[in-house]
């Protein structure tokens, strides 16, 4: 994927810090949607280190976990200029391995299902929303995960549901896009 044109990596550097001196660009939206692949662009563009949600939740019912996480291990201290311990979460073994160490950057992306959720998003500079129909996310999920997420499908939409319509996030992001209009 190459970056959407309509996404300009030079505002997203000047965008006012809200989390100490670094610029968080946060990019949510439901499982599938084409996060992961977005971030993966904006990365590389702003030479930008990513913390991936996915390694916050610690299991298949650990969104809201996921989203605390974030929050008190890894904004909260940038936030005070301080480094993050960065969690990991090892879905193979199903265990918790040692953090990463992550210094306070000029820029950072959060990727993530709850990435823009409102405690999230204070410290956001930018929010980003990424969107797709619900069976070609799902299609791209399982291609992704295989069938070892296809049993917990359901718990995750449902997590994803709950938080959603409580959190508002596409409604409150700063840009939406639909993935399917990206290049692939």
């Amino acid at each position: 994927m190459s970056r959407p044109a309509f996404i300009d990596t030079q505002r997203l550097r000047l965008e006012p810090a809200r989390a100490g001196q670094t610029r968080v660009v946060a990019i949510d939206g439901r499982s599938g949607a084409g996060k992961s692949s977005l971030a993966a662009v904006l990365r590389v563009e702003l030479g930008a280190p990513e913390v991936a949600l996915e390694d916050l939740y610690g299991g298949w019912d650990g969104l809201e976990r996921g989203i605390d996480l974030l929050v008190c291990e890894v904004l909260e201290p940038l936030s005070a200029g301080r480094p993050a311990r960065v969690p990991r979460y090892n879905w193979l073994t199903a265990a918790w391995e040692a953090p990463w160490v992550l210094a306070p950057p000029e820029v950072l992306i959060v990727e993530g299902v709850g990435a823009g959720a409102r405690r999230a998003a204070a410290y956001a500079s930018t929010v980003i929303w990424v969107e797709e129909a619900a069976s070609v996310r799902k299609k791209r999920a399982l291609d992704r995960d295989g069938e070892t997420f296809a049993q917990y499908w359901d718990m995750w939409a449902a997590q994803e549901d709950a938080m959603l319509a409580r959190e508002r996030t596409r409604e409150r992001a700063n840009l939406v896009i639909d993935s399917s209009s990206l290049t692939r």
